[in-house]
């Protein structure tokens, strides 16, 4: 999500999916990590920490100012040992997303960099963009070349396709963090299903099994109550959104992803919330903060708490 600096205001330049895409890398941060496994081919069981890097960058300009950027998906997993990651959305194809990598990247040095005698490593991370729209034509990956004099290095960055994704390989391959934007599949046809009954009851009976897979997942305790709910809340937004001149579509799509599925859920999480308990919360922050060197924040963030429970555990600490 782009963002410009006029002077010492900042003027946001984004969609709702953004929104979407950002709500789900920080309330259900533990989903990215499948989508990792699937686009890098790593073999993450699900259980790594994923910690955020600061969400403000300062970008230095050749004149000495500095330009402030928002990173919005710069995150490390906390495996065996720690990779670096920067995944980011665009709703269209767009070529000029790499030059704001290619920023980053070259910021990376400054900021992270080491330098051992005459040597200055920097480790640039492994990188995705999640393309939202896509034609047929669109390439897998997109390129950045790096030219020293006489010699060049290649970097590749995969390219996430929505459209190449069905709705059986996003919950066979347990692809959750995609859910929220499944109805970009249907993005060219949406006009036809809102006015075909017979289309429209397929278009529900995939959000119906969208609902009938998590639902199931929180029965055999592999997704919690919050992320289940941010899930469908988030597949709202998106389908409110991409679908607001079809009331057909926003009707049915709600009709299934609401109802029974929110009904105890603010009691659910509340129950939770109390069974584990202040005295447990207060010990696994402390926990993350000795074993891994984390702050306190990177601590709560980790931990997805809620601003109230920050706040009583700091009162504790």
């Amino acid at each position: 999500m782009a963002k410009k600096a006029d002077n010492d205001t900042e003027v946001q330049i984004g969609t709702p999916y953004d929104d979407v895409f950002r709500t789900l890398l920080n309330d259900c941060r533990q989903l990215v990590i499948q989508l990792v496994n699937e686009v890098f081919g790593e073999h993450y069981t699900g259980e790594e920490q994923v910690l955020f890097s600061p969400e403000v960058h300062f970008l230095n300009q050749q004149d000495g100012a500095e330009d402030k950027r928002i990173t919005d998906s710069s995150f490390s997993i906390v495996g065996t040992k720690v990779r670096k990651y920067l995944l980011e959305c665009q709703t269209n194809p767009d070529s000029n997303m790499l030059v704001r990598m290619f920023e980053y990247f070259t910021q990376t040095a400054l900021d992270e960099g080491t330098i051992s005698g005459n040597t200055l490593e920097v480790e640039i991370p492994n990188s995705a963009i999640l393309f939202l729209r896509s034609t047929k034509n669109a390439l897998d990956t997109m390129r950045i070349r790096f030219v020293f004099r006489d010699e060049f290095f290649t970097y590749d960055i995969p390219v996430i396709k929505m459209q190449q994704y069905s709705l059986d390989d996003l919950l066979d391959k347990n692809l959750l963090f995609l859910l929220p934007f499944y109805i970009f599949t249907y993005d060219r046809k949406l006009e036809e299903y809102n006015t075909n009954e017979e289309k429209l009851n397929l278009l529900k009976a995939d959000y119906k099994m969208i609902v009938d897979h998590i639902n199931d997942l929180e029965c055999k305790g592999q997704l919690s109550t919050y992320y289940k709910k941010t899930l469908v809340e988030m597949s709202e937004k998106v389908v409110d959104n991409l679908a607001a001149k079809y009331a057909n579509i926003r009707k049915e799509v709600r009709s299934v992803m609401g109802g029974k599925i929110l009904e105890y859920e603010a009691k659910t999480i509340l129950m939770q919330e109390r069974q584990r308990g202040e005295k447990e919360l207060t010990q696994m922050v402390k926990n993350l903060m000795a074993n891994l060197g984390c702050t306190v924040e990177q601590a709560f963030n980790t931990l997805g708490m809620p601003e109230d429970t920050r706040r009583s555990i700091m009162k504790n600490m």
